[in-house]
């Protein structure tokens, strides 16, 4: 029992390593941020469909009354993807990173809402926690700084990813979790479509590297190995084990972009890391 629960946290944070490279990627590529989403949706649909017809994946919904969450957390999904990716724009990728992973405590106290299980305290504290560090990235809320807006987007973006884990978790047992984010990645394409028309894409030739590697490492792999999670963690436990992710994403944004943080974010870092190690012991207890 324990070697699967090893297992799963294995995979769960390779996922995170996958996702957080969106960091890197986000801030480098030059493109408008709504037709950078769109093609990273194309991309990893292709991926995901090729994968599914290779594994006999049906692609069918069991029932129609699916629909309506199917595409609320899809729409959930692109709003998180677009406000992050102008948080990083805004900001840098250690604060938009940082200020996204709030999400924790906002899953966590939405959960028992949702699935009708009892509040547990701990992670009012955890979250606590989360909730510090982001305080510490912005100790003066100044509207017109970019590094607050980038926050406060970073901030909305939370809001979505927490509602949109919350919905998916609801269809994790009765549907493969490669075939519920091929269906988000179609919604999510289909919405944004139109922007092809407003913006122009014409340097794609440029980027087409950059906005692949989001497509097919970020989207396809590390977002529905995120998903495949959800079956075997709690989505509030998964959120916050996934807090990870800022760190990673801060260490690729190093390297790559040459970003060194200030001393306040690894402060807040800091508590964040706290969180992950705490959370990962008590869900292997569970």
């Amino acid at each position: 029992m324990k070697t699967n629960h090893l297992h799963n946290l294995l995979w769960l944070n390779l996922a995170n390593v996958l996702i957080s490279t969106s960091g890197a990627l986000g801030k480098y590529i030059e493109m408008p941020i709504p037709a950078v989403i769109w093609w990273r949706c194309i991309i990893a649909l292709v991926l995901l469909y090729g994968y599914c017809r290779y594994k006999n994946i049906s692609l069918k919904l069991h029932r129609k009354q699916d629909w309506p969450s199917f595409m609320l957390s899809a729409l959930l999904m692109g709003g998180h993807w677009i406000t992050y990716f102008y948080s990083l724009k805004l900001s840098n990728v250690a604060i938009a990173l940082l200020s996204l992973y709030t999400y924790p405590i906002i899953t966590a106290l939405m959960e028992p809402l949702f699935f009708k299980t009892k509040m547990d305290r701990i992670h009012l504290i955890l979250g606590g926690f989360v909730l510090i560090g982001v305080a510490i990235l912005a100790p003066e809320l100044d509207l017109d700084s970019q590094y607050t807006q980038g926050i406060l987007l970073g901030l909305l973006s939370a809001v979505c990813l927490a509602f949109r884990t919350l919905i998916i978790k609801q269809h994790v047992k009765n549907y493969n979790g490669t075939m519920l984010m091929f269906h988000q990645l179609l919604i999510v394409a289909v919405v944004l479509a139109p922007v092809l028309v407003v913006y122009k894409t014409t340097n794609i030739s440029t980027q087409y590297p950059y906005v692949i590697l989001l497509g097919v490492l970020t989207t396809a792999l590390g977002h529905t190995m995120l998903v495949h999670s959800l079956k075997h963690f709690k989505a509030s436990t998964a959120s916050i084990i996934s807090s990870m992710l800022p760190i990673y994403g801060i260490v690729i944004a190093y390297f790559f972009l040459n970003e060194i943080p200030a001393t306040n974010t690894f402060l807040g870092g800091s508590l964040i890391m706290i969180t992950v190690v705490v959370e990962a012991i008590r869900s292997q207890k569970n």
